[in-house]
Formats: C-alpha cells, structure tokens, sequence
C-alpha cells in the first residue's frame, strides 16, 4: 500500500525572504545618510574637497563645503553658509541641483549619463558667482597668494565627456575674477580677467585683462589628458613695485615680465 507523503511548499517562503531582503535594499538606497556621501567626495578628490557636518540623505542633504590643501595639510577655507544638493536617478545616469546661499542666485543643475568606456557631465545654461578666497584652502599656490575678489562662472551649453582618459568639450565655461586683490600686494583691487574655456575638436582656454593693473594674457589647449598653457603677466609702469612679489610668484620672471607655462 502506497503512502502519498506531503511536500511542503517552500515558494512562498522565498518570495517572502526575497521581498524582505528587498525592502531591506531600497530602505538602505532611499535613506542612505548624508555622511555617505561626504566620504565619496573626500576619498575621490585626495581629501581636498570635504563635506563636513553631512545632514539629510545622499539624495537630498546640506552640509558645509570646505577646501583643504589634502592629507596632512593645515590650509583650509570654507565656504560662507551651508552648501545644498538634491541628486535624482536618471535613465542612463543621475540628474544633480546644488545650491548655495551665498553664491547660486538659482542652483547649478548637472546631468550626468554613463556611456561606453567612459561619463558625460553637463552643466546646464547659468551662472553663480564665488568668493576667490575660497581658493586658499587649496594650498600652494594659493595659501601664498591669498586672492579676494568675486569669480562668476557662466556656463553656455558646457558639457564634459570622458572616455578612456581622454577630455572632449563641448560648449563654452566663463570664469569672470573680478576686482581681485592679493595678500602680496597693497594695490587694491590689481585687476579683472577673464578665462575662456572653449569646446571643439581642441579645448581651448584663453585668458584676458578686462581691467586693472596687472595684466593678465594667454593660450592653452587640453591634449588629451593634459593642459598645456603659456602666457604672461606684466605690471603696469607706474606699478611694477607694487606687483613685483606677485609677478615674482606667477611665473618665471624675465625682466619686466612673469612667462607663465604650464604643461
């Protein structure tokens, strides 16, 4: 005689543990702390870019930028108020606003898009304007200089893309540094500039004096993965006293002239 023996049905179980687990996955994405964050920026820029005091979540949270010359270093400078960002997912990437009392009249929005061997970054149409002393906390040379003024970025259809080491730009970035002044010069304000960067086939980056004292002028080209600039810094006659510790800081100094070259 034949026994029919139950087998328990074990499905609805799994299904069960596999809903829970992935409850337990998307609590943990959805609320991941702030903190988490501030750890990638840290870890990803050598400690140079820190975000201290984290609040909110990864996606939406506030905390206080500062800028520091890395590990080790005793430079740093923070920006005035509270830096805030709220990031969203995207089809092929993640959708970024960061706003900043001080300085984003409307928050600088990012799209970021994951591509073969390599991401585009865009920045979309606008500009906030920054105070230059927060350049200090990088260290040399900026510890030295210890510039001040304002530096309005405007960005025209900017876009960043980098694939397998390589940087292609599109569109155009304009850093405006106005009314600046430095720790190793009683004239104040030396000047007002302006740096282009211009996408393309090349990159290309030109620097210009709108204004002042200082004369600011020069090329460069992004090649692959690097820059390669030359330029030159002059004082005006009457004011080469005043600038010589600067002009002797900017570049090599050759006569009347400080020959800037990097790359």
């Amino acid at each position: 005689m034949k026994t029919n023996r139950h087998i328990p049905n074990r499905a609805p179980w799994g299904l069960a543990i596999f809903g829970m687990l992935l409850g337990v996955a998307l609590t943990v994405v959805v609320f991941a702390p702030a903190s988490w964050l501030a750890d990638i920026v840290s870890s990803s820029s050598g400690g140079k870019v820190l975000l201290n005091d984290a609040r909110g979540t990864v996606w939406s949270g506030s905390a206080q930028l500062v800028l520091t010359g890395g590990e080790g270093s005793r430079d740093r400078s923070i920006l005035p108020g509270a830096l805030q960002w709220r990031m969203r997912p995207a089809l092929t990437g993640l959708n970024l606003a960061i706003s900043a009392e001080c300085c984003t009249p409307q928050p600088v929005l990012l799209q970021t898009a994951v591509q073969w061997g390599g991401v585009k970054a865009t920045v979309l149409d606008g500009e906030s304007t920054w105070p230059a002393g927060l350049l200090t906390g990088l260290g040399t040379p900026w510890n030295t200089m210890q510039p001040e003024g304002l530096m309005k970025v405007t960005t025209t259809g900017f876009s960043a893309t980098w694939i397998e080491g390589r940087l292609t730009v599109a569109g155009q970035a304009v850093l405006d540094a106005n009314n600046m002044s430095s720790r190793l010069s009683t004239l104040k304000p030396m000047g007002s500039y302006r740096l282009t960067v211009s996408g393309g086939a090349t990159t290309r980056l030109q620097l210009e004096t709108l204004d002042g004292s200082l004369q600011l002028s020069g090329n460069g080209e992004w090649v692959g993965s690097r820059l390669r600039f030359a330029g030159e810094a002059t004082a005006a006659p009457d004011r080469e006293a005043a600038l010589s510790n600067l002009l002797n800081l900017i570049g090599r100094r050759t006569g009347a002239r400080s020959v800037i070259t990097v790359g």
